[in-house]
């Protein structure tokens, strides 16, 4: 499963649910990528997790957030067709809202 997460792990908890599922992949889009920055408050849960999910943040909302040179180890920068590609991959997709 492809979770895809868009919200501030400081401001919701859904990455926290996103890896109590088991496994797979998660996507970090809008301010879900303040989750994957150097030294943030889910960096640890993440590099935890990162034998059990494959971790991918969407390079634009990196970008327009300066986070580019905070960017954890273990995370693939992806683009808008990357995007699309991993939706195709995952055979089903989670919005955490």
């Amino acid at each position: 499963m492809l979770h895809i997460i868009n919200k501030s792990p400081y401001d919701r908890p859904a990455l926290d649910s996103a890896l109590q599922t088991g496994e797979g992949g998660i996507l970090f889009t809008e301010d879900g990528v303040y989750a994957i920055a150097k030294g943030g408050a889910a960096e640890a849960k993440i590099k935890a997790a990162q034998g059990k999910f494959k971790f991918y943040a969407l390079g634009a909302d990196i970008d327009a957030r300066g986070l580019s040179d905070r960017v954890m180890e273990g995370i693939s920068v992806v683009d808008y067709g990357g995007f699309v590609d991993l939706v195709a991959e995952y055979k089903t997709n989670q919005s955490w809202l």
